[in-house]
């Protein structure tokens, strides 16, 4: 297949291209570098059938030629960056699917977009099954995010009811792996960089809020598999393994052997009290269930941020056309 991949430089949209890449399609990634960084993909920079194009969705999308999938991943994903860039978020979660949509229309081809659990605001059903409503405070901190996804979501089921689009939605729980930033405010890759540098891990409030982590080569396969279903969602994807905040920070402490102390901070607004998803969707309609141990996850993840020479390689360093230039051109 040909598939086209919005946020393609981004943690998750990267994973997506190499998976792409490795099942033999050919993958049109497109990015404007906001949070996510041309050094993501540049391992696939050569490989037949990958081409990586700088654009912003909200502006304008055409890609020449045939396009079986399109998968929507562009948009900031952590708090410290949809926080940073409300507009542009709210923009990516609109224009930019409305802008996605019309490509898979005018090609005929399988629309994918990524929604996320945040739809379900700080839930009062637990696990949260796809027919849960949520409970989302629209003006909110965290509502620029949350709303921009729900609309997306609308937008999406819009597309198939009105043009006959063949659309799917999944919902995506708390993934983590390598390529993430330690400075895009999320507790793995926080958790990680504090522990790994011998600094005092900071947990927002009593640490007793929990999420469910999945591990992103899981939650590529999910993907794909909702993919190449002909399934319209929402379908949830992540793993119902359920952990507390304070916990993982101990685990995390654990596993880099390192001697950081647990420091409680404020808890941000809105911070979700519960999130673990109801996955029996997904298992029944895709087949799909995690496969990879969340503590060989964690190790994997731990080693990749060993692995970096230091924090500053990780960092999204400023749009500079000149600087990233090279690995555009497969340079």
């Amino acid at each position: 297949m040909r598939v086209v991949v919005t946020g393609g430089a981004g943690f998750l949209g990267s994973h997506l291209c190499e998976r792409l890449i490795e099942r033999g399609d050919q993958v049109v990634c497109l990015d404007n570098f906001l949070t996510g960084t041309p050094a993501n993909v540049e391992h696939l920079q050569g490989r037949d059938g990958f081409r990586l194009v700088r654009t912003d969705v909200t502006d304008y999308l055409h890609v020449v030629g045939p396009v079986d999938l399109v998968l929507h991943f562009a948009s900031p994903a952590s708090p410290v960056d949809y926080l940073r860039v409300p507009i542009e978020t709210l923009k990516v979660g609109s224009i930019g699917t409305l802008h996605a949509l019309g490509l898979a229309k005018d090609k005929g081809a399988r629309f994918v977009l990524a929604s996320t659990s945040e739809v379900y605001g700080d839930p009062e059903v637990h696990p949260q099954p796809e027919s849960y409503w949520g409970h989302v405070n629209p003006v909110g901190p965290r509502g620029v995010y949350d709303e921009a996804k729900r609309f997306a979501e609308a937008l999406t089921l819009a597309y198939r009811h009105t043009h006959g689009v063949d659309t799917g939605i999944v919902r995506i729980f708390n993934t983590f792996g390598p390529r993430m930033r330690p400075d895009d405010g999320r507790a793995i890759p926080n958790f990680i960089r504090q522990a790994l540098a011998g600094e005092p891990v900071t947990v927002a409030g009593d640490g007793k809020q929990t999420r469910s982590i999945c591990y992103v080569d899981d939650l590529v396969t999910g993907i794909l598999a909702m993919a190449d279903a002909d399934h319209s969602g929402p379908i949830n994807i992540g793993n119902p393994h359920e952990i507390a905040m304070l916990d993982l920070a101990r685990w995390i402490i654990d596993l880099t052997g390192s001697a950081s102390e647990i420091v409680h901070i404020e808890r941000p607004v809105d911070d979700p009290t519960i999130r673990q998803p109801d996955t029996t969707l997904a298992q029944a309609v895709l087949a799909w269930e995690p496969q990879v141990a969340v503590e060989d996850g964690l190790l994997r993840t731990i080693e990749w941020f060993r692995s970096q020479e230091q924090a500053q390689a990780f960092a999204v360093p400023p749009l500079d056309p000149q600087a990233t230039e090279h690995i555009l051109r497969g340079e």
